[in-house]
């Protein structure tokens, strides 16, 4: 594992995180941040031995290990980045902020669009940075992308259409346990595109949504139990702007993955789409009729890149977006319930 060099003498002291959880994303974003020199990640929390040794071997000086997350925020921290199971985001969240440490968080932050704007509040109240590892924001070309379109080269916008199909599943078994992930595929996969289009198209909440959540082929109805493995979605935006959603688990897509963001507008187009199956390569293309710009492609070195950058930022990184995850938070609870055996359209 990559560590960076400790500061020089006289050069500011680098941010000291506190991570909780080290599975496979906790370990990956940790030895990201090591190799970034942005900060340094001063004590863990992980009730497994063995997964904190590997993810640490190498880190000098070697992390604090708590035995509680509690006991993490009670560290010497500039900042707490947590990668535990969804259930306990919000509440380690609220229990770090009200700590006055920054977060940095997986998604979702929370559970459900009102838990979202509590904890958000929570960090405007106490001046605190809150982000959250919207991952495919950092994509090589994707922040050109966005500026580009929000100067006009598309035009209006008229559609989107967003695909995450994964031909796996998660691993762990809490992904499955609806009252600790919160939900299947759409929480998993679709939340991640949902971001993206909103923040790549400075889109609001919708107006009108119709959806469908599958469970081995049978549609649900409202209130979900068990977490879904198939999510469809129209999203109408003010404007008449419509977004269409895919995203599953175990997906016979023909390839390890699909994912996908293709924009439609009066002028021209836009696509971030992964290259041959890959979950880490992607291409970023503008389209004006049948031309092709292409912005970026692989090799791109993204996993990790929110945190270092959120990191890099520290101790004043700005408010990271906060309206934007309660506009995310919001479609998502909505999709959730907008699954009814009958059509349903959910306005505002």
């Amino acid at each position: 594992m990559p560590v960076a060099a400790a500061p020089a003498p006289g050069a500011p002291a680098r941010p000291r995180l506190g991570f909780a959880g080290l599975g496979w994303i906790g370990a990956q974003r940790l030895r990201a941040l090591a190799g970034s020199g942005a900060a340094c990640a001063a004590a863990v929390c992980e009730p497994d031995a063995e997964r904190a040794a590997r993810a640490c071997a190498g880190l000098t000086p070697a992390p604090e290990r708590c035995a509680s997350f509690e006991a993490l925020v009670e560290q010497p921290l500039d900042g707490i980045v947590i990668a535990t199971p969804n259930g306990l985001h919000e509440a380690q969240a609220r229990i770090a902020l009200e700590h006055g440490l920054p977060v940095f968080c997986q998604k979702p932050l929370a559970l459900s669009q009102p838990a979202t704007e509590r904890l958000v509040r929570l960090a405007r109240r106490r001046h605190l940075a809150l982000g959250v590892d919207w991952s495919y924001r950092y994509l090589a070309g994707v922040p050109e992308l966005r500026r580009r379109i929000r100067e006009g080269e598309i035009g209006t916008l008229v559609a989107a259409e967003l695909c995450f199909h994964n031909a796996y599943g998660p691993d762990a078994p809490w992904y499955y346990d609806r009252p600790q992930s919160g939900g299947g595929c759409l929480l998993d996969l679709g939340c991640h595109l949902l971001d993206l289009c909103h923040w790549l198209l400075g889109l609001t909440e919708p107006v009108a949504i119709d959806a469908r959540c599958y469970r081995n082929g049978r549609r649900m109805d409202p209130p979900l139990a068990e977490c879904e493995d198939f999510v469809t979605a129209e999203l109408d935006y003010a404007g008449d702007a419509r977004v269409h959603l895919a995203c599953s688990w175990r997906a016979s897509a023909g390839r390890g993955a699909v994912i996908g963001c293709r924009v439609f507008g009066t002028r021209g187009g836009a696509e971030i789409a992964n290259v041959d199956g890959s979950f880490y390569d992607f291409e970023v293309s503008l389209a004006h009729g049948d031309r092709r710009e292409l912005i970026a492609a692989p090799p791109d070195a993204w996993p990790g890149r929110a945190l270092v950058e959120w990191a890099r930022r520290l101790p004043d990184p700005g408010e990271d977006d906060l309206d934007a995850l309660a506009v995310t938070a919001a479609a998502i609870d909505r999709i959730y319930s907008c699954t009814a055996t009958e059509t349903c359209r959910c306005a505002s």
